[in-house]
């Protein structure tokens, strides 16, 4: 029974996030996607509250229990939050109490700290830009890109009109104003001979893996990896929509009866 138990115990995470790298328009949706990986125990933004440059996260801050930490910028050029999120994180460490953290930024200065916490044993699920350095993203057990986070990244899809606005309805009285209409971002390809080759190296002797192997497996070696940057809410949906390289099952679970789904590379059989 206490077997059970600690096996459907939820992560506590320390959210820790860097207001100099990381937009106050994401704060919906970073806490959203944490709630999918375990409960935010702690929540700490740094920065130097005393200038105007973090009036956007200093509106939010209340509504999610975020407590900012004071940083003073000592020296012209030099980033002192850095060392003020890196110094509470150990401390943090030390207290044993936590499974994991989040780290919220597009700073590779945090390299170091996310491989220190890895070898601790405690997972560590990065959160930046698109522009994040390399290093820092495979430093993390997983990587979002907050670009898929944000209120504002929704745009009409192809073939959709724009919302009429104000400013856009006058554009017909005054050529100088208007407005043009967002163009929908390309998704990127989808790296289907990276999925393959992943699903050949888990595959029974059939060619047929668990999908949530297959998922796993694929953040081990891409923590960036994310459905939603190629259009696609799961995974599932993913692979369904590459139906000429893959084939899906779904089986019941021994016990349970529950489904359980299967992927298959056809070019395997």
């Amino acid at each position: 029974m206490a077997t059970s138990s600690a096996s459907n115990r939820q992560k506590h995470l320390a959210v820790l996030i860097d207001a100099d790298n990381a937009p106050a328009a994401i704060v919906e949706g970073l806490f959203e996607e944490i709630a999918k990986y375990g409960v935010a125990n702690v929540k700490r933004i740094y920065g130097d509250w005393t200038g105007p440059q973090l009036g956007g996260w200093k509106k939010v801050l209340l509504e999610h229990s975020i407590q900012p930490i004071q940083q003073f910028a000592y020296t012209k050029g030099k980033n002192a939050t850095d060392s003020s999120l890196i110094i509470d994180a150990m401390d943090l460490l030390y207290t044993r109490r936590f499974d994991g953290f989040c780290l919220v930024s597009s700073d590779s200065d945090f390299t170091r700290l996310a491989s220190r916490l890895r070898e601790e044993g405690l997972t560590v699920y990065g959160f930046g830009e698109e522009k994040t350095p390399r290093p820092f993203v495979s430093a993390c057990d997983k990587f979002i890109y907050t670009e898929l986070l944000r209120e504002d990244a929704i745009v009409p899809n192809e073939g959709q009109e724009a919302p009429v606005t104000a400013q856009s309805q006058s554009a017909t009285t005054e050529p100088t104003k208007a407005v043009v209409a967002p163009v929908e971002q390309k998704k990127p390809k989808v790296p289907v001979a990276f999925i393959a080759k992943v699903l050949d190296d888990i595959a029974d002797d059939e060619g047929w893996a668990q999908l949530g192997a297959l998922g796993t497996n694929i953040t081990k070696l891409r923590p960036e990896f994310d459905p939603r940057t190629h259009g696609y809410k799961k995974l599932s949906d993913l692979i369904k929509a590459q139906a000429s390289a893959f084939e899906l099952q779904t089986r019941a679970a021994a016990g349970s009866g529950a489904g359980v789904i299967y992927v298959r590379h056809r070019a395997a059989r």
